[in-house]
């Protein structure tokens, strides 16, 4: 007998399962999909020179100021890697909060990939501030300890907390008197916009930051993230043209990845998607705090809910509904809201802890 071989693709996952683990658990907004067809046929020339990523210039100086560029790469880790190492030297450091996704979430990337010394601050919020800056901002000329050249911050932060634009123009100012750049972590810039209620220049650009990452995944993108120099004056094109190849960066057919980006800065795709994750994190936590026995113990700032729960209720509850266990002491655990998480979704989950909680 002959054996048969089919292509075609089978749906392996129900579409309609929810999680509260991760915004990145979610699948692509239906319009970004759209895009991706309306950028394919036919052949564009590769590694960026497409017609779809010379347009994404406009695009992003609409939001950024005429003098920002716009680099898209594939993920957060080799945005953030690819960005520090552009504004630093081989013996330069970067001063960070100590919950800092480029510090315990990206598997010693910038250290063992980008060649950067790391300077965590301990922080009560997962915001620095001038003074925690000045902590570590010393030892200039010493050639005998790594050279701190770069501050990089995290809007939102990995506690879920926002800078408003007065703390972030202060940590600037603070900084560039150090003699130090500002990179921004953006993988929820959209999630601190929706939050702030003001356009994204007016704490990033507006308030002097050098260089940042956009994300793209978290908010409804297949892929991509963009690296975005908002200071031409203290990084060169140049240096991110090559550095972005070197860290293996560079996507060949990068239209589909400008095209993303596109269709979600162009309109308000962007800010519709972030205000409602935010909105559903905010319904949840209104829902769990009438709950006894569950606490939320950090501020809902965007779309992420931080809480206390009994750790034999947490067990029990993530055999029904994916979600992350934040600190194993504390029994802190981490609930995230994405762009399709519905209503429906917040209340059957927040019904699923109350019945945890009552059998516990």
């Amino acid at each position: 007998m002959t054996e048969q071989h089919t292509t075609d693709a089978v749906r392996r996952h129900d579409p309609d399962a929810r999680g509260f683990a991760s915004d990145n658990y979610a699948g692509a907004h239906p319009e970004v999909l759209a895009a991706l067809a309306l950028a394919n046929g036919g052949h564009q020339i590769a590694y960026g020179e497409d017609e779809y990523t010379a347009h994404l210039q406009q695009v992003f100086r609409r939001h950024f100021g005429p003098r920002a560029e716009a680099f898209p790469v594939f993920n957060g880790t080799g945005a953030n890697v690819t960005a520090l190492q552009a504004v630093t030297n081989r013996w330069g450091a970067v001063i960070c909060a100590a919950t800092a996704h480029i510090n315990v979430d990206e598997g010693g990337a910038p250290e063992r990939v980008g060649g950067l010394k790391l300077l965590p601050v301990a922080t009560p919020d997962g915001k620095l501030t001038p003074e925690l800056i000045d902590t570590e901002a010393w030892g200039f000329d010493d050639e005998h300890r790594a050279q701190p050249q770069v501050v990089s911050i995290a809007q939102t932060t990995e506690l879920g907390t926002c800078y408003t634009p007065q703390e972030l123009r202060a940590i600037v100012e603070r900084a560039h008197e150090r003699g130090m750049l500002v990179q921004l972590d953006g993988a929820r810039l959209a999630n601190a916009a929706a939050t702030l209620g003001v356009p994204l220049a007016e704490f990033t650009s507006d308030v002097g930051v050098d260089i940042l990452t956009f994300g793209g995944t978290k908010n409804g993108l297949v892929f991509g993230e963009c690296v975005v120099v908002l200071n031409p004056d203290r990084v060169p094109t140049t240096t991110m043209k090559y550095l972005r190849k070197l860290s293996m960066q560079l996507a060949s057919k990068m239209r589909f990845v400008s095209v993303q980006f596109e269709a979600l800065l162009a309109g308000d795709l962007w800010l519709r998607s972030a205000r409602h994750a935010n909105a559903m994190a905010t319904r949840l936590a209104a829902a769990v705090s009438g709950i006894d026995g569950v606490t939320v113990v950090r501020p809902v700032q965007a779309n992420a809910v931080f809480a206390t729960l009994p750790r034999e209720v947490t067990e029990r509850l993530q055999k029904r509904y994916r979600f992350y266990t934040w600190n194993q002491e504390t029994g802190e655990v981490r609930w995230m809201c994405a762009f399709d998480t519905t209503e429906a979704d917040v209340d059957a989950f927040a019904a699923a802890i109350a019945e945890e909680m009552a059998a516990a």
